[in-house]
């Protein structure tokens, strides 16, 4: 019998089963090879056995990093490529690198660079899901950690401002996106009717840009303009993680009918129990009605009810 293996990773939103492009890639990876993996969602990576997400741990064994996660899969007897021929595994190394140099850096800046995303959307969004008081200071350790990432791999000569840095990156990134599309053509997966290992990593990197509401977008905006590359993300979300394009899963809505079906049988009790209180009223001795006191409001002042807000 197989040890049992767990998966610590961040969690997801807007239809998507986490955020974090290597979680998503381990994550897929899995459903395709079958590995019977837990998943945890965890909200807090200082948690995490070494720190980086996600992480996997099989007995004695700790793991991070995506490509050593899928390496011990393999090992495991998970194997996603073992159709593929030498040629279609070269490939796949090749196409992995360009998205670590073209599309990366681009994915980095949108959710932790780009102030408007940054502050709108990323930073709440960790923030709430991190204990107190390191949601004070972690996502913003984050956002440094992808600046400086960012500097390292693409602020050398000539591009030596960050203005021209973040113009680089994203002309890198369209072009990636174009040269994915171009790949995967009509086809379902990139290597034919079976997703692999490229299909994971593509799938890590295009889902999230594909599926967050940003206020910046140019990126999404691109992507959307490649039909083909966007049905390749709703189809894994579909058949793999049984989420349908407005990120709904089938228990999920068939909890939602249950929830309505109680609610209506609620309101319908409460109806009954209205009508017979009238019918005990209309039967019950009447008096003349007693007059109320005028509330009197402050000068200049309405009277209003305190509303809460939820902040992030």
């Amino acid at each position: 019998m197989a040890a049992p293996m767990e998966l610590s990773c961040w969690g997801g939103d807007w239809g998507l089963p986490s955020l974090h492009p290597e979680s998503l890639t381990v994550m897929a990876y899995a459903k395709f090879s079958g590995a019977p993996l837990t998943v945890n969602t965890i909200n807090n990576s200082w948690r995490a056995p070494k720190g980086d997400l996600p992480v996997l741990v099989s007995e004695d064994t700790v793991i991070s990093q995506p490509a050593k996660i899928l390496n011990f899969l393999r090992k495991q007897k998970y194997n996603a490529d073992y159709d593929l021929s030498a040629k279609q595994g070269a490939d796949t190394l090749a196409y992995i690198a360009l998205l670590e140099e073209k599309l990366h850096p681009a994915l980095l800046h949108t959710f932790w660079v780009e102030a408007e995303n940054y502050c709108s959307v990323t930073k709440p969004w960790f923030a709430s899901r991190i204990a107190f008081p390191l949601r004070l200071y972690l996502p913003g350790k984050m956002s440094r950690e992808a600046l400086n990432r960012i500097l390292l791999t693409k602020g050398g000569p000539p591009l030596y401002s960050l203005t021209e840095v973040e113009a680089q990156i994203y002309r890198d990134a369209k072009e990636c996106l174009n040269l994915l599309s171009k790949r995967l053509g009509t086809s379902q997966f990139f290597f034919g009717d079976t997703p692999t290992t490229l299909d994971a990593f593509v799938f890590g990197f295009l889902a999230p840009i594909y599926k967050v509401c940003f206020p910046r977008v140019q990126l999404q905006e691109h992507l959307k303009q490649l039909p083909n590359l966007c049905r390749f993300c709703d189809d894994i979300l579909t058949c793999y993680f049984r989420l349908t394009v407005s990120g709904q899963s089938p228990a999920g809505q068939d909890t939602a009918d249950a929830n309505l079906q109680k609610l209506t049988q609620l309101v319908n009790k409460e109806s009954n129990l209205i009508e017979k209180m009238d019918d005990n009223l209309r039967r019950s001795p009447q008096h003349p009605p007693r007059k109320l006191t005028t509330l009197k409001l402050a000068a200049g002042g309405e009277e209003s009810s305190p509303m809460s807000r939820l902040s992030p």
